[in-house]
């Protein structure tokens, strides 16, 4: 009885084995792959020159750039992120495995978008517009994390399905 409870709320992995063929051999994995990364460190630089700024008044336009840089990455990778849940799972952005993902990434670019818009309208003073990239940031950083969070799940998922699938082959081997 308490078997089939909790096959029932096994939760579906994150990639059927179909969806994680068309993953491995999509070049969009890649992409991913090395935008991430990127993004990453031109994050890391922004923040320097954005904390440095707020706290100097030094450095406006150097900060300014990066954080058009780090946007612009931000985009890219949405853009590119969209065609490979395209590929893997048949749907641009909400697939079920990186639905909230995906939600919590709409905010992300809402709050990088609207520092574009403050920026190129001048509606916010530049010090606040400063303070509004490092709350985007701030977001993109928690996002970046669900995302660690998953890709490390699938691996463990994996691993799990490899080791049961070699138990399973092990023990028909042991009856025949």
């Amino acid at each position: 009885m308490y078997e089939n409870i909790a096959r029932s709320v096994t939760p579906r992995p994150l990639y059927t084995p179909e969806e994680r063929v068309r993953r491995d051999a999509t070049r969009w994995t890649i992409v991913q792959g090395v935008l991430a990364p990127i993004q990453f460190l031109a994050l890391i630089v922004s923040v320097i020159l954005v904390v440095r700024f707020l706290q100097t008044g030094e450095g406006e336009t150097a900060a300014t750039i990066s954080i058009v840089v780090k946007t612009m990455l931000l985009y890219a990778i949405m853009i590119t992120g969209c065609i490979w849940e395209k590929v893997v799972f048949g749907c641009y952005l909400f697939a079920p495995s990186f639905f909230w993902e995906d939600m919590f990434s709409m905010m992300v670019l809402a709050l990088h978008t609207t520092y574009l818009v403050a920026l190129y309208t001048g509606n916010l003073p530049v010090h606040d517009q400063m303070v509004l990239a490092l709350v985007a940031y701030f977001t993109y950083a928690i996002n970046a994390g669900q995302f660690l969070l998953k890709l490390r799940a699938a691996r463990l998922q994996h691993t799990k399905m490899t080791q049961e699938a070699g138990l399973h082959i092990t023990n028909y081997g042991a009856h025949a």
